[in-house]
């Protein structure tokens, strides 16, 4: 009987540990644990589909009108708010009704929040050309200005509270597109303070 249980304890004592080791909880969920790499031709083509259908550059690629309203204009492509464009003017009254305004081209946002602007997503130093993957993730995951944990939080109308859960791989390959575009110098202005619309 002794040696009956000395033959089991340690089978027992490996099923646990098997067993521990395939229903480890770390907190990721299965979809966002698979590998990925880093800079390879089809993590960037990936990236570019998903810019693409994420819509990113309907507020930060600059339009011009066309024959079917707003195209973009391709050489200045996710290069943000034209830093050289004057702010139009803008009438409180609409925002006392409740209304939201954006910009002709849908880089600029007017609310209650003041005037917020679309960033510049190239590979530029004045985009994101200097930016690490994590500070990429912070503001896209975590909705944090320049990817900074203590920066103020991104403006409407960018909807990063969308992106909190999207996928380690997918996050990747939009930061790896992002960082292969064309670099477009364009130094978007700092957002506008609601106090300052009168």
């Amino acid at each position: 009987m002794k040696k009956l249980h000395l033959a089991v304890f340690p089978i027992a004592l490996l099923c646990v540990s098997l067993l521990a080791g395939f229903t480890r909880n770390d907190g990721m969920p299965e979809k966002n644990k698979r590998s990925f790499s880093r800079s390879d031709d089809a993590t960037i083509k990936r990236g570019k589909y998903l810019v693409g259908i994420l819509g990113c550059q309907d507020c930060h690629s600059p339009k011009r009108m066309g024959a079917q309203g707003p195209e973009v204009i391709p050489e200045l492509h996710l290069s943000g708010y034209p830093a050289d464009r004057p702010v139009g003017k803008v009438v409180p009254e609409a925002l006392k009704n409740g209304w939201m305004l954006f910009g002709p081209d849908g880089t600029s946002a007017v609310g209650p929040w003041g005037v917020s602007f679309a960033a510049n997503l190239t590979s530029d130093a004045t985009g994101i050309g200097t930016w690490t993957y994590q500070q990429f993730k912070t503001a896209l995951t975590q909705g944090k200005s320049k990817g900074l944990a203590t920066a103020r939080p991104l403006l409407p109308p960018m909807p990063w509270f969308n992106y909190t859960d999207m996928a380690e791989e997918d996050i990747q390959a939009v930061f790896q597109y992002l960082k292969s575009t064309k670099p477009v110098k364009n130094a978007v202005p700092a957002p506008i303070g609601p106090d300052k619309l009168h």
